[in-house]
């Protein structure tokens, strides 16, 4: 019988048992950093924007000027000038003025606000009617509004994504600090698989898991090292994890996790280093194994693909986020159930599921699978988890979504 771990108490030995792994980066063009992990906060060392700015083509004014004005009863004031895009003013506006600011131009000294070119009647006398009242502040970015000095603007272990590419572009960091991709060992264990690209005989299977842990690491940023499929010898099982695990990073063994007599995957992790756990509470994915040889983790994932996935989602990508430092991100979506889901008392339960929108709202329809078809979990949008104390949700409950992206 397996000695289950809560899925609870799985993170935090993950959290306890690993550290981040220190002395693996380098020094990237701000162009090939997209998708990277920060290895350093970035601090700025001057003020963006370094001057007041419009939001808007209109006019720089000061709003007392303006109170009460409208299409009736306009603000009439005088135009004494214009900023020039790119350029340094040196207007200065006294009561009673305005000048034509373009979007993103320098606002003049004296003013207080930016009235949109929408609002506003040019006289061609060198008055400008106002027809809204302004306010202060209005339609400005104020110099240092977005980052000042010793700011910092992005901290260590920060994924690097469009908009934080352009907050370091704002700072002029060019050169980014990033950790190294983590390399990740795959194992495939079975005398029953074989490769993806070979006509399965009477009793294999193509091996599904390699590719699609593989996919799923580099889309999380890792580099998937493959090793091959292993046959059931326990010996040779060993020797290559041994290999993997003095090379890569982490090592994920898929298949051998369970209790049977050939699943030797406990045992090997065992002679290598220590045990952490052997099983989860959660369907699908129990028998799941965590382990580690020296300081570098195993994972002993179960052989079916569709709970390797959800394992590989709830605990491995964790796990990898651990060893960078990187603050992995995974905020669900709201949605109600289109059916009543009974759970397995005793054990979380992840089910796959599909969302639509139905009258304004997000819908989960659960897809009711098995965990070695993973055809079924290709049409899934995302999956739902059920507390392991729960033994079912009713049609129309609220539920977490989370994307498999």
């Amino acid at each position: 019988m397996l000695q289950v771990k809560t899925p609870e108490e799985a993170l935090r030995l993950i959290e306890t048992e690993f550290s981040p792994i220190g002395g693996h980066t380098e020094t990237v063009p701000l162009e090939a950093a997209l998708g990277r992990v920060l290895a350093q906060d970035v601090c700025a060392n001057e003020y963006v924007p370094d001057f007041d700015r419009s939001t808007v083509d209109g006019y720089a004014l000061r709003a007392a000027d303006t109170f009460g004005c409208s299409d009736a009863i306009p603000a009439i004031l005088n135009l004494v000038g214009e900023v020039q895009m790119g350029e340094q003013t040196d207007l200065a506006l006294p009561r009673g003025a305005c000048a034509y600011v373009p979007t993103g131009g320098a606002i003049p000294a004296g003013a207080d606000c930016m009235v949109m070119i929408e609002y506003t009647e040019d006289y061609g006398d060198g008055t400008i009617g106002i027809l809204k009242p302004g306010a202060p502040g209005l339609n400005l970015i104020f110099r240092g509004d977005d980052v000042r000095p010793g700011q910092t603007v992005l901290h260590a272990g920060s994924v690097l994504t469009p908009p934080e590419l352009g907050a370091l572009a704002a700072v002029g960091q060019t050169a980014v600090p990033v950790r190294m991709p983590l390399r990740v060992a795959v194992l495939s264990t079975g005398d029953e698989l074989v490769p993806p690209e070979q006509t399965p005989g009477p009793g294999q299977v193509r091996d599904v898991n390699a590719p699609m842990l593989s996919a799923l690491l580099r889309q999380y940023g890792a580099e998937p090292v493959f090793y091959g499929i292993v046959s059931d010898d326990e010996a040779q099982l060993r020797r290559i994890t041994a290999k993997a695990a003095s090379e890569c990073d982490a090592v994920l063994l898929s298949g051998g996790s369970s209790a049977g007599v050939k699943d030797a995957a406990c045992r090997i992790i065992a002679s290598l280093g220590a045990v952490l756990f052997h099983g989860v509470a959660i369907k699908p994915g129990k028998p799941t194994i965590l382990g580690k040889a020296g300081n570098t983790p195993i994972v002993g994932l179960p052989g079916h693909p569709v709970a390797a996935y959800f394992v590989s989602k709830l605990f491995v990508l964790p796990l990898l986020a651990r060893l960078e430092g990187r603050v992995l991100k995974n905020h669900p979506v709201r949605a109600v159930l289109t059916e009543n889901l009974g759970a397995n008392h005793g054990r979380a339960q992840i089910n796959a599921c599909t969302l639509s929108e139905r009258d304004g709202a997000l819908s989960a329809a659960p897809i009711r699978s098995k965990s070695g078809l993973i055809t079924q979990l290709a049409e899934a949008d995302g999956y739902l988890l059920i507390d392991r104390d729960c033994e079912g949700l009713p049609k129309g409950a609220p539920v977490d979504v989370y994307w498999n992206l």
